[in-house]
């Protein structure tokens, strides 16, 4: 496993990481054993760094990361969580000080510690971005010692780019991967110069850049896979990169020959993401160690060459630009 400087924290974490919102729930069927299984196996992969969100089985992730605590008490691993998705209804005036204190005292609860490493505000509605009272507060808790340190997990390139004008803003946590790139145009630049994190979420597309779906995949009625393709239940973006499901399928046929003989087409997305430099760390989950496992082997392959940058970008603009790039 390698690791990456965490912004201006002075963490090293691994390149590859821990997403916990399938062990949370909307992922179809999860089981809690299972859930642990891949918790250890990430841990004994070299992971350090778990990220999760308050609203991932209504705690149920967070309480499961505090198990893991518990039985790897020797192992240090940061925790990031997020709050602001329990705001109903979901507006930006919801966003007062005694909500998200709130919201931060039920976190630490679930996670059974006095501080937080990192808390996320959980794409929260745009006007949040342009009312730094707001990040005033999350200040004032990292002062009273209910935090360490606070970031952003935005839906739309824009949101990220305000957020960081907000100096102590120490992350960002997007949607980046093979079929999601728009990010690495200015994005990156900036985050960069601001010595700031950036975590690549749903680094796999859904599912869809494991190789391992086709027309015939079913998904259950709890999976947002099923009930989120037109933006039902969230953001359209959160599910297949926003990507309609059959263009995916043909973008993944034309990607499969890319990948090296020995790698899965799993690993070869994340090599991709992880071959920029500006990515902190990609963040793919998983309910099984074998998932795990497979995903985890990418943080120590080397970054794709110019010509396999090349070859993708060229997949990319062919089934993906057009419906995605200018969206998010």
């Amino acid at each position: 496993m390698q690791y990456r400087e965490f912004g201006r924290t002075g963490w090293q974490v691994s390149s590859v990481s821990f997403g916990a919102w399938a062990i949370g729930g909307t992922w179809g069927t999860v089981n809690d054993d299972d859930s642990m299984a891949a918790l250890h196996k990430a841990l004994d992969m070299g992971v350090n760094f778990i990220d999760t969100a308050d609203v991932y089985g209504d705690g149920r992730s967070e309480r499961l990361i505090a198990r893991l605590r518990k039985e790897r008490p020797s192992d240090k691993f940061y925790v990031a969580t997020k709050l602001g998705r329990r705001v109903d209804p979901h507006v930006a005036e919801g966003f007062t000080r005694e909500t998200l204190t709130g919201f931060v005292e039920r976190s630490l609860k679930n996670l059974d510690t006095d501080t937080l490493d990192l808390i996320q505000l959980h794409c929260p509605p745009a006007q949040v971005y342009y009312m730094p009272e707001v990040f005033g507060i999350m200040d004032d808790l990292v002062k009273a010692g209910k935090l360490r340190h606070y970031g952003v997990s935005v839906e739309k390139v824009e949101e990220a780019i305000k957020a960081i004008e907000y100096p102590n803003v120490q992350s960002v946590q997007i949607i980046y991967n093979i079929f999601r790139q728009r990010p690495a145009d200015l994005l990156f630049r900036e985050t960069l110069a601001r010595k700031v994190a950036i975590l690549a979420r749903l680094p796999l597309s859904s599912g869809l850049l494991s190789g391992k779906l086709t027309a015939q995949s079913s998904f259950e009625p709890d999976d947002h896979r099923a009930g989120n393709r037109d933006g039902q239940w969230f953001d359209k973006g959160e599910t297949f990169s926003g990507l309609n499901y059959d263009t995916g399928l043909a973008a993944v046929e034309q990607l499969k020959p890319l990948v090296p003989a020995g790698q899965t087409l799993a690993q070869f997305a994340l090599r991709w993401i992880l071959s920029n430099p500006a990515v902190t760390c990609a963040i793919p989950g998983g309910k099984r160690p074998s998932q795990i496992e497979e995903n985890m082997v990418a943080g120590d392959l080397p970054a794709l060459s110019s010509d396999e940058l090349a070859k993708v970008r060229a997949v990319y603009e062919k089934f993906a630009y057009d419906q995605v790039h200018h969206r998010w």
